[in-house]
């Protein structure tokens, strides 16, 4: 709709992992690298870690694009699978034509794909996104799927990726011969902020010939506040501030239209009451009330109780973080039980 208007090639935040829009930041580049490495290397297993948002897709799908030709991939984004689901989703993505039948005769055939494919000289690379939804029986199959191997080669390369949970999961001590499998593990961390601000310049030239600076200074501070450094939340933020400049017929996008564009949309809280129905009732925003008691689900960025981001995406199996540091969601129960009580 306003392509035109800012003289664009192509929507320039759009919301999906497009690996043309790849931002090499420090620790964007030191994943992608370190992915490549692993599997050029064939080092077996790999774990990729980060925040909703923070970019470990778009990673993903740039490494596919530089991996050498004699690579095969298999990509799972469906993770509430059982060990024989997961094992016959494999084969299908691999194109394997297979005999469907136990778990056990589905391994087999598995296991026979990737010897010849070893032969061959090819690279077999599982890659299953949104790790850490596999359950501890699921991902000990997966354990078990890295044991195929020569007495030289692995012949498979397994690649996890997922939410700071998937960390915590794995640290599960019924899963120590797992963790002790992982050659590499990586965690994306938020951008900074210059970092945020050479993301959305560096978006912005790869759509735009003239290469002006379509966001003020004032602007792109609020912009990283309210998204934290997460590439999404910049995403979805930008995007909606360069719709409301084209309705305005502003060029410029400054701080009052962000401001308008975060209280319209609502970034500040993603979820409503309805959708965290575990969420704790509101404390009161006035000092001198009540409730003006300071008990925080996150003694690090000092949010309420009412965090309505962190309780929604806890309930929905997401990530509950307010903050970077913020990983405890069982915390968070037993402080909004504190609340209730008092």
């Amino acid at each position: 709709m306003y392509k035109k208007f800012y003289g664009f090639d192509a929507k320039p935040f759009n919301a999906t992992p497009d690996s043309k829009f790849f931002f090499p930041s420090a620790k964007h580049t030191e994943a992608l690298n370190s992915l490549i490495y692993a599997v050029n290397e064939r080092k077996g297993f790999v774990v990729i870690t980060g925040e909703i948002g923070a970019g470990k897709t778009t990673v993903c799908r740039t490494m596919l694009n530089k991996l050498n030709l004699n690579t095969k991939v298999a990509l799972i984004t469906n993770t509430h699978l059982t060990c024989k689901e997961l094992i016959a989703e494999i084969l299908e993505e691999l194109e394997v034509d297979y005999q469907p039948g136990t778990k056990q005769k589905l391994l087999s055939q598995l296991n026979a794909y990737l010897i010849k494919q070893l032969s061959a000289d090819m690279n077999i690379v599982l890659i299953i996104d949104e790790a850490q939804n596999l359950s501890p029986m699921v991902l000990e199959e997966i354990r078990m799927l890295s044991n195929l191997e020569t007495e030289t080669e692995k012949l498979i390369q397994i690649i996890l990726i997922g939410q700071p949970q998937l960390k915590a999961k794995l640290e599960n001590p019924k899963l120590e011969q797992f963790k002790q499998r992982i050659a590499l593990y990586y965690h994306i961390d938020a951008l900074s902020r210059q970092e945020a601000q050479e993301y959305i310049s560096h978006r912005l030239k790869l759509v735009s010939q003239n290469g002006i600076d379509f966001f003020t200074p004032e602007a792109i501070d609020l912009i990283y506040t309210h998204s934290r450094g997460i590439p999404r939340i910049i995403n979805l933020v930008c995007d909606s501030a360069l719709l409301s400049g084209y309705v305005y017929d502003i060029r410029k996008i400054t701080e009052d239209i962000i401001n308008e564009v975060l209280k319209e949309r609502d970034f500040n809280s993603q979820y409503t009451q309805t959708d965290a129905p575990y969420a704790a009732p509101r404390l009161a925003d006035k000092a001198g009330t009540p409730n003006e008691a300071k008990i925080y689900c996150c003694s690090d960025c000092q949010h309420y109780t009412d965090c309505v981001i962190k309780w929604g995406r806890g309930t929905k199996g997401e990530a509950q973080t307010c903050c970077v540091k913020c990983h405890d969601f069982a915390r968070c129960i037993e402080n909004v039980n504190k609340v209730k009580l008092n």
